[in-house]
């Protein structure tokens, strides 16, 4: 029952997020919301919803650890795991622009959310910051992404509203609404499914949400990137990616301080942030070399993110590289 109530938590997040997206949309097109802020927004919001809702239902619960390892651990993967698949599914395009805007806010909230992880809690103060933040941010990608339709006639985060039809303006209101209870509903069962099981199999709530709850949320930047990358599209990948990191920290761990305060575990403070900021790193190095992550950085990337798995599942490893997580409970 376990397991069920895991995988069921993740397909009603996944179909959740999913119409909870296209809902959305489909009301903002209906409104006359132009295509470049719906992707900036919508879709970007959108698309972080099961990330946002597991970590609040989990600060909600007590799990501090699975509320933040979800952000860090989900940041993690994206880079590691996701785009280092796509890239080694054929050699993922970096647009400069894109590069020198986000690729520099994505390192700053890497190392905020590492800064106030060593502080120790992410309070109101800081929900709040980081929202702003956020709100900045989109702002100022929003300005400058209109100069450069202006210049070139195209928008990177005006892709992914594109994509998705058009409904009416009742259906998709329907469609939002029902998505986001399934969002709720699975958050519910994949958090508590996910505490249980850190209790049963004896690992942290801090090893579970940086790898079970992390990667299974981080679905659909999975498919998205990998499905891209298979339709000779790539150059959709780092943009997806970069964003998604920029709005998990920004986003999710802003506004579930907001709604609950949460201390930051000192195991995540004293090894996974650094890994986030190093990887966050190591991905704008691949990016500046040739404006391309080629497919031998992927797989040096897939290779990286197996030993982050194993240090993180293996108490040999763990004590090796004097890394001592507590058990559950």
């Amino acid at each position: 029952m376990i397991y069920l109530s895991i995988l069921a938590g993740l397909l009603l997040l996944l179909a959740g997020g999913e119409f909870l997206v296209r809902g959305a949309v489909a009301v903002a097109k209906r409104l006359g919301v132009s295509p470049l802020l719906i992707g900036l927004t919508l879709v970007g919001f959108g698309t972080s919803t099961p990330e946002l809702m597991a970590s609040v239902q989990a600060a909600l619960q007590g799990s501090s650890g699975i509320a933040v390892g979800n952000v860090v651990g989900s940041n993690i993967a994206n880079i590691l795991l996701i785009l280092g698949l796509a890239a080694a599914i054929i050699p993922v395009p970096v647009d400069r622009g894109a590069l020198r805007r986000d690729g520099f806010v994505a390192v700053a909230a890497a190392v905020l959310a590492t800064a106030f992880c060593l502080i120790g809690s992410f309070d109101r103060i800081v929900g709040g910051v980081f929202v702003l933040l956020l709100a900045g941010y989109i702002y100022w990608a929003y300005r400058t992404e209109q100069v450069e339709i202006a210049a070139t006639g195209h928008a990177q985060h005006a892709d992914g509203a594109a994509t998705i039809p058009s409904t009416g303006l009742l259906p998709g209101v329907l469609m939002a609404l029902g998505g986001l209870a399934a969002i709720i509903f699975g958050a519910d069962l994949l958090v508590g499914g996910a505490i249980v099981l850190a209790e049963r199999v004896g690992v942290s709530d801090e090893v579970i949400g940086l790898t079970l709850v992390a990667v299974g949320t981080s679905l659909p930047e999975l498919v998205t990137s990998v499905m891209a990358a298979l339709r000779r599209q790539p150059e959709l990948a780092f943009g997806n990616i970069i964003g998604s990191n920029i709005y998990n920290v920004f986003g999710i761990l802003g506004v579930t301080a907001l709604v609950k305060p949460i201390p930051a575990p000192p195991q995540i403070a004293a090894f996974d942030t650094w890994v986030m900021v190093a990887v966050t790193l190591l991905l704008i190095l691949f990016a500046v070399t040739s404006s391309r992550i080629k497919r031998w950085e992927g797989l040096v990337m897939l290779a990286l993110y197996a030993a982050y798995l194993g240090v993180q599942t293996s108490p040999f490893l763990r004590g090796a590289i004097g890394l001592t997580l507590p058990a559950a409970g």
